[in-house]
């Protein structure tokens, strides 16, 4: 059983370049190139909890990497 956190993989972390994490929403019906894919709802953290995927910010477009650094 693979254990997914965040509420049945509706939210992630999201990796900064400056080695925080941002928690984000995740719409999946939403193309990856959509900017409004990802909601940032969370405050930013040192380590995120061990169940919640992590995604990097080179994988999501260039409106949300600019949403990232305003947490």
């Amino acid at each position: 059983m693979d254990v997914v956190g965040g509420k049945h993989g509706k939210y992630v972390y999201i990796e900064r370049r400056d080695g925080w994490y941002v928690k984000a929403r995740v719409f999946k019906g939403r193309e990856d190139a959509d900017p409004d894919k990802y909601i940032i709802v969370g405050p930013k953290t040192r380590r995120p909890p061990l169940t919640y995927q992590v995604i990097g910010e080179d994988n999501l477009p260039d409106e949300v990497k600019a949403r990232l650094y305003e947490v």
